[in-house]
């Protein structure tokens, strides 16, 4: 008799993830409302569960989930769940960077386009009259060396949408072997060595946590671009800003930042820090509200891929 897994779905997502579920013959409830305290009272009645970022699966959730044998996260990153405690558990986990790589490579170009065409800045200035072309100058990319730090899917991605943009493209990654005919990968030294571009593509690990610091920035032997489309906790901003006032970072396109919750809704600051706001009021700096794998399509891939490995999963364990 076919096994019949239930699932419990406590962030809203495409409505082709739950259908989807439910047409392959899963049962699947939804519950948007109830506090993490209450959910964790019938989590044990659960084979399954969907999220994205609402509250952190903890092991203490976790201890109370007995039954729990997949999580599906619907997004990249997995560092809002006790991935070594789960897999003690042998809960597998799922997720779905496959769905917003596109929109996050796409996102990054154009954050550095206008970062480095002063875009930002003209149009704000044409909307109040002023024209000034001299001082808006821009900066082409063609000729530079853009470097990447991670080389999974988003990293990947950036580096496909840069070709015919006449760069050289190199990255560095922890793993071995992963160069492809997009980007060359190299060792630190030759990256802080050639970098005049620099995209952080790394998710958010106890390794790469305040991992863009003073001391990292200062290997660099050129000044450099900096985006960052990754995780706002990687990334020191009071370093950053230090290094933009020396001229060390020329500017910085910032999608995520260091002072977000951890589900990315919004701000956890209710006074705003000296270095946020000079990141605010900076003419060289492109900010973004955690919206680079975000746009409607993503929206659909980031579903599609966890139903379909839920799915997959299912078949290959029943």
């Amino acid at each position: 008799m076919k096994t019949v897994y239930k699932i419990l779905a406590i962030d809203s997502n495409h409505e082709c993830l739950n259908q989807g579920l439910r047409d392959a013959g899963f049962i699947v409830d939804e519950d948007y409302i109830s506090s993490k305290e209450e959910i964790a009272k019938i989590i044990n009645e659960y084979d399954g569960m969907i999220v994205r970022s609402r509250f952190p699966i903890t092991r203490e959730f976790l201890m109370k989930a007995t039954n729990l044998k997949f999580i599906g996260r619907v997004g990249a990153g997995l560092e809002n769940i006790d991935e070594e405690y789960a897999a003690e558990r042998g809960i597998v986990l799922f997720n779905s960077p496959e769905g917003n790589r596109d929109s996050v490579g796409e996102h990054a170009i154009g954050m550095l386009l206008m970062l480095m065409h002063h875009l930002r800045r003209a149009d704000k200035e044409v909307r109040q009259g002023i024209w000034n072309r001299e001082e808006n100058r821009g900066d082409e990319l063609k000729g530079k060396t853009v470097g990447i730090i991670g080389y999974g899917n988003m990293g990947n991605a950036f580096a496909k949408r840069l070709q015919g943009f006449g760069v050289e493209t190199i990255f560095y990654d922890i793993l071995p072997d992963k160069g492809n005919e997009f980007a060359r990968q190299v060792e630190l030294s030759e990256f802080f060595d050639r970098a005049e571009i620099v995209s952080l593509h790394t998710p958010q690990t106890p390794e790469t946590m305040q991992m863009i610091n003073s001391k990292f920035i200062n290997q660099f032997k050129n000044p450099f671009y900096f985006i960052n489309t990754a995780r706002g906790k990687s990334v020191v901003t009071k370093d950053l800003v230090q290094a933009m006032k020396s001229g060390k970072v020329i500017g910085a396109a910032l999608d995520v930042l260091e002072f977000e919750k951890s589900s990315f809704e919004k701000l956890v600051v209710s006074e705003l820090p000296e270095e946020f706001k000079y990141l605010i009021e900076a003419d060289n700096v492109v900010l973004a509200p955690h919206i680079a794998g975000w746009t409607h399509q993503s929206k659909v891939k980031l579903a599609e891929f966890i139903r379909d490995k839920i799915i997959l999963w299912s078949k290959e364990n029943t």
